[in-house]
């Protein structure tokens, strides 16, 4: 292009960007005198009216007011209007920004509200979005009867709090009232009644009428009655009702609620509850409420309580419900008496569960006890038998088997005793970190490759006091329970840290205290439990598994191992999300005691022969049978006995010599401990060992009071009771 055309071209567009530079501010000088011209007209329209206007711009800026505004308000110029209004409205940035808002996007905005000394009307108007209309009018101003000054008018906000009361209300008050309850004696306050005004005077009766005003606001208009004989009795009656510090409803045979007083009212959530039934607030009676309200009304059930449930959907809530029939104007009436019995039924339901809980161990404990005399039984004689053929006999196999099977059996029964907390703990100080480090070669192993388990320890844990083998055995059942829980795979996370209770700690029945624990999560990412499942999970025989599945006794062992050791366990579960256990076992202070080295022990090598008097007691006679075979066998001369009191007898013999008591602690009559005793009196250097199905404390503090005694838990075997002896003897 020549260099004339250039410059002609850069000449044209400079000059078409001016012109339209020049159309738009000529446009928006228009459209600023157009805004001018509409503030002006306005202001001269609204000059006059008795409300106070304002016309403001979009940023709050008043552009003009009117004469009322400007009397009351003293505005100046450039101020804005929350700034003008903060001497009416407690929150005035707050309402404008509000209003304006609402204006904005519907075009106007209409709110009552409440000042601190009036109620104002506020209506906006949103010409445009850089221009807004207000007007505020005061209930003078409206004229409204609501607010006249000759009738006592309150405004009242949420939870009964008085925002405004006119010159008429303070005066017959005797004084400014922060809240209903202050002047309203049977509240809570119900619309078209009459209700007990307390005055300067005393008390007056005052019909309250109520209209509502947005945003959880009421105006409150007070009529004053007249007494007469015939209000001075219903006032008596409406205060006998309605002031007594106890729950009463009246319900009428089908159930409608006919009235409650306010203590009713409040305790079960009543408020707008006209015209509706009973059954709509209770339940748990087993059979439809309007059959016993029927029965009640019909006068065959007087005076009879029943524990019902409130159906609220905030708390749990059980009351105590006592009818009594009266009669209303020719119409048979029931007054119910409700005793709030929330912290009542709790206690029951904790009671009620600590005796479950209670007898099921015991159930376990005695159960395991028989069994335990049983498994000696089998397999004491089948060790005997096992004594007579080698590995080339063909029944070598199926006795074999037979052991086998009578110690998995055992390890069930050991379960059932972990439940019932009679299982013997072999106490020693721990490391967490180092035994479920030991322990992590195994879990992997259960877990499967499907799986990961991933460990996470607090650098600074305490130690614990517990029983190794067993907190083993916690910490499997969790991991395979977790495992189970996750057919297709995932992660169990297995977390321990310290931590420090300063108060109490109340998880659903059970009240944790203040101290230090070694908290331990296993947490899975499984189906979860179900809610109804979850308060049962630690019961025995309890399973959410397929049949074959599970024996339900994981869970109840671990219950039993941590309580017995001190501990806590809880669980939380949300159904497809996943599981976590948590413990929570007491930290053990370290004393000077605990951090001795253990001497090793050279184990010895015990003879095949003995020698030596044994005194048996045992009064399973299958047990007594095998532990004499078995010590006769390996050279010891046994002496029976059936009963303590059969022992004692025998040793009355003062010629009979005796190197050892083998006695079964719990048995008919006189137990084991006791009878030891007694015989130590003339035999105190005689050792003991001590059998029993049960723990080792089944004595209570026995062993600690008899010296040089052992205990022998069943089942055991040939070679654990003839090695247990040797070592009492040598």
């Amino acid at each position: 292009m020549p260099e004339s055309g250039l410059r002609l071209a850069m000449l044209s567009a400079g000059g078409l960007v001016g012109a339209v530079g020049i159309g738009m501010a000529v446009a928006i000088g228009l459209r600023e005198a157009s805004q001018r011209w509409q503030a002006t007209l306005l202001a001269r329209t609204l000059e006059k009216d008795p409300s106070y206007c304002f016309v403001c711009a979009r940023d709050g800026t008043i552009r003009s007011a009117n004469l009322a505004a400007r009397r009351r308000f003293d505005t100046e110029s450039g101020e804005t209007l929350s700034e003008a209004l903060r001497d009416l409205f407690a929150s005035a940035e707050g309402v404008v920004w509000r209003l304006l808002q609402r204006a904005l996007q519907e075009g106007s905005a209409l709110e009552d509200i409440t000042s601190h000394a009036e109620g104002v009307r506020v209506h906006v108007l949103a010409l445009s979005d850089n221009l807004s209309v207000w007007r505020l009018e005061t209930d003078a101003i409206r004229g409204q009867g609501v607010r006249r000054e000759d009738v006592p008018t309150l405004s009242v906000g949420r939870n009964g709090v008085i925002l405004y009361m006119n010159a008429t209300a303070r005066d017959i008050i005797g004084r400014r009232a922060r809240t209903v309850e202050e002047i309203i004696e049977d509240t809570p306050l119900r619309a078209g009644s009459v209700h007990r005004l307390i005055t300067r005077e005393g008390f007056r009766r005052a019909l309250v009428q109520m209209r509502d005003t947005g945003a959880g606001r009421k105006d409150l208009t007070l009529s004053l009655i007249a007494d007469n004989e015939e209000g001075h009795a219903k006032s008596r009656e409406d205060s006998g009702f309605d002031t007594l510090p106890v729950p009463l409803i009246k319900v009428a045979p089908d159930g409608r609620l006919l009235r409650a007083n306010p203590e009713a009212t409040r305790l079960l959530g009543l408020e707008g509850a006209e015209d509706r039934n009973l059954s709509e607030y209770m339940e748990g009676l087993g059979r439809a409420l309007t059959d016993w309200l029927r029965e009640a009304a019909e006068g065959r059930m007087p005076h009879r309580s029943e524990f019902l449930r409130l159906t609220r959907s905030d708390r749990e809530v059980f009351v105590q419900v006592t009818l009594s029939r009266v009669t209303e104007d020719g119409q048979p009436v029931l007054l119910a008496v409700l005793n709030d019995a929330t912290e009542l039924k709790t206690l029951e339901t904790q009671f009620a569960q600590s005796q479950k809980m209670q007898a099921i161990g015991q159930l376990a404990g005695g159960v395991a006890h028989d069994f335990n005399n049983l498994l000696t039984a089998i397999s004491g004689h089948c060790d005997l038998m096992l004594l007579r053929h080698d590995q080339g006999d063909p029944d070598y196999g199926d006795l074999v088997q037979i052991n086998q099977n009578a110690n998995r059996a055992a390890a069930l029964v050991g379960q059932l005793l972990a439940f019932s907390r009679k299982q013997t703990m072999r106490l020693e100080i721990l490391d967490l970190r180092d035994t479920l480090s030991d322990l992590t070669h195994l879990l992997n192993r259960l877990v499967g490759e499907k799986m990961r388990l991933t460990l996470r320890h607090d650098p600074i844990l305490p130690p614990i006091r517990g029983d190794r083998r067993q907190l083993e055995q916690v910490m499997m059942n969790l991991v395979v329970n977790a495992r189970d829980a996750m057919p297709d795979g995932g992660e169990i996370l297995i977390e321990t840290e310290r931590r420090v209770l300063r108060e109490k700690l109340e998880r659903g029945r059970f009240a944790v205290p203040p101290g230090t624990y070694v908290c331990v999560r296993v947490i899975d990412q499984g189906h979860g439990i179900p809610p109804d499942k979850i308060e049962k999970v630690f019961e025995p025989f309890f399973t959410t598994k397929n049949t074959g599945e599970g024996t339900g006794l994981g869970l109840s062992t671990v219950y039993g191992i941590v309580k017995q050791s001190g501990g806590y366990v809880f669980v939380d579960s949300t159904l497809g999300q996943g599981t976590q256990f948590t413990l929570l076992l007491p930290a053990h202070e370290h004393q000077a005691e605990d951090r001795k080295e253990p001497v090793p022990v050279t184990p010895r090598k015990l003879p095949d022969k003995g020698s030596g008097v044994v005194l048996l007691v045992e009064d399973e006679a299958p047990v007594r049978a095998f532990a004499a075979r078995a010590l006769r066998l390996r050279g010891y001369t046994v002496v029976e006995a059936e009963t303590a009191e059969d022992a004692l007898l025998l040793l009355e013999d003062e010629k009979m010599a005796v190197d050892v008591f083998v006695t079964d602690v719990v048995m008919p009559g006189m137990d084991g401990p006791t009878w030891v005793r007694k015989a130590r009196e003339r035999r105190p250097d005689v050792s003991v060992v001590f059998v029993s199905g049960y723990a080792e404390d089944a004595f209570g503090e026995g062993q600690d009071t008899i010296p040089n005694s052992v205990f022998l838990p069943k089942p055991f075997s040939l070679n654990d009771l003839t090695e247990t002896v040797h070592q009492q003897i040598n």
